[in-house]
């Protein structure tokens, strides 16, 4: 963050100041933990479902914080911010923060005026924003970017999935007169979100990388979700000013926002039509993809060390980025074959002592990056015993129990052999996979983690390959953790594929 003095702060938010005269400056930076506080800090005073910000104002102060941000008095320095009224930002806020006065809701308001202040202030020192959102493969692709941008300058991106009204500003707020790259994910649960992210951030830079089915139940429709995700590319800044759009030309709903806006737009994807695309794809025996990137300027071989064959449509949006920036199609591919996976539990694959394989997808799940674990786990399978541990779906509303069904078919189709269902809410998938085929107990519907990880535990042989997926809200992870945990086992004829691909 730019220095700022409370004053100052005060004046950005509409603030007053509070046991303070306003000359102290804020040097670090700004922080909702007081276990990160460093000193010449700012704290956030946030309401939460066990604690309250507020009773730790002077704590943070003691660690080091200038002052603190807050919506009332507190016993340390502070600015106090207005209540909020009404809107799109006071609606998101208030489901985000556990208060029933309104005050983290106001707080986090204000985080948003002062991001918006200091990337304006930034924007005239080189700075370019880069934002990508889509219904699945966020969080990877802002990883992939910034991989990719982290050789042409600092650059600042956010840890994990911090992508609401609250890790948006934060993470903006990390951005200084060094940063030359801010990369963030914008995410919607309805209308006008990410209109209002993009606001905080203004991009010159868009990334839109599909259109799918999460969320449909705050949105109403696919098309809805279209047009939520479609507010990226009509905030970005005309052709003329720099502004570029990045669609998945492989997806239609993404395509056609190519009339929505007024920045040049650059195409991506396994279409020939694709000015930044993928040819020749292959996958190891571990999912692991190879291509061809191919390009205006030339191309050059990739392969990727990330799991799952769709990531390479994440690899394409964020080469098309890098090569906005400025660099070669050589060093697009150099970068793209010597990627890390930066945020847990995605594709996060741990393989035991005994070669039972896990991956921790457990983050959370749509039925799109469902139905692409599942592949993965397919390919990574050959000649191995694979078993798919699936969970609820969230937020699909009235096509819930359709898509459940949907993805229990798909298990049966891809030939895995063990699916484990885990909580009635997820039911339809262990009900899907019954009537595409699956028969006895290759199919078992269990009521929670525990009963799930007592059967693993049981069945599970040397060799096996174990998929945890579904809504962050299941905390599915505990039976990666588990599994992960278990005493390794010997060697079986057990562990052998025994069903011929019926799951």
């Amino acid at each position: 963050m730019i220095v700022l003095s409370l004053a100052e702060i005060a004046a950005i938010v509409g603030g007053r100041l509070h046991r303070t005269d306003g000359t102290a400056e804020v040097t670090g930076s700004v922080e909702f933990d007081t276990r990160e506080i460093t000193p010449g800090g700012l704290f956030i005073a946030l309401p939460g479902a066990k604690v309250d910000g507020h009773d730790f104002a002077a704590r943070a102060v003691e660690s080091g914080a200038v002052a603190v941000l807050a919506a009332r008095k507190v016993d340390a320095p502070a600015v106090i911010v207005p209540p909020l009224d009404g809107g799109v930002a006071h609606e998101r806020a208030f489901a985000l923060v556990s208060d029933k006065d309104g005050a983290g809701a106001a707080v986090l308001a204000a985080l948003a005026k002062l991001a918006r202040y200091v990337i304006q202030k930034l924007a005239g020192d080189h700075l370019t924003v880069v934002g990508v959102t889509g219904s699945a493969g966020k969080t990877s692709t802002k990883d992939i970017i910034a991989q990719l941008l982290e050789p042409l300058g600092p650059t600042v991106a956010p840890p994990g999935s911090f992508n609401n009204e609250l890790g948006h500003p934060w993470t903006a707020l990390r951005a200084d007169g060094t940063t030359r790259q801010l990369v963030l994910e914008l995410s919607a649960r309805g209308p006008g979100h990410i209109a209002e992210l993009a606001a905080i951030a203004p991009p010159r830079i868009g990334v839109v990388l599909n259109v799918g089915t999460a969320h449909v139940g705050e949105f109403g429709s696919r098309e809805g979700i279209a047009k939520g995700k479609g507010e990226l590319v009509e905030a970005l800044p005309s052709a003329e000013d720099g502004g570029v759009a990045v669609l998945n030309l492989d997806d239609p709903y993404v395509a056609a926002m190519a009339s929505r806006t007024k920045a040049r737009v650059v195409f991506v994807g396994e279409s020939e039509s694709a000015q930044v695309r993928a040819a020749d794809i292959t996958l190891d025996g571990e999912a692991r993809a190879s291509f061809r990137l191919v390009t205006p300027d030339g191309e050059a071989p990739v392969k990727l060390s990330l799991y799952g064959e769709h990531h390479v449509g994440n690899a394409l949006s964020a080469a098309a980025v890098a090569l906005e920036m400025g660099s070669t199609v050589e060093e697009v591919a150099a970068r793209l074959s010597n990627l890390e996976r930066r945020s847990e539990r995605r594709m996060e694959v741990t393989t035991r002592a005994d070669g039972v394989t896990v991956l921790n997808d457990s983050f959370n799940a749509s039925p799109e990056s469902m139905r692409a674990a599942l592949k993965a786990l397919a390919s990574m399978s050959a000649n191995r015993r694979s078993w798919a541990v699936l969970g609820v779906m969230g937020d699909l509303g009235e096509n819930s129990v359709e898509a459940h069904d949907g993805i229990g078919r798909l298990v049966v189709r891809l030939n895995i052999d063990k699916l484990v269902v885990i909580g009635q809410a997820a039911a339809a998938t262990h009900q899907g996979a019954q009537q595409e085929g699956s028969w006895g107990e290759e199919s078992v519907l269990v009521p929670d983690v525990e009963a799930a990880i007592a059967l693993l535990h049981d069945q599970l042989r040397a060799g096996d390959v174990v998929l945890v997926k579904a809504s962050k809200a299941a905390a599915l992870w505990r039976v990666a953790d588990a599994v992960l945990a278990s005493p390794v086992v010997a060697p079986s004829s057990s562990q052998e594929r025994s069903n011929g691909g019926d799951a």
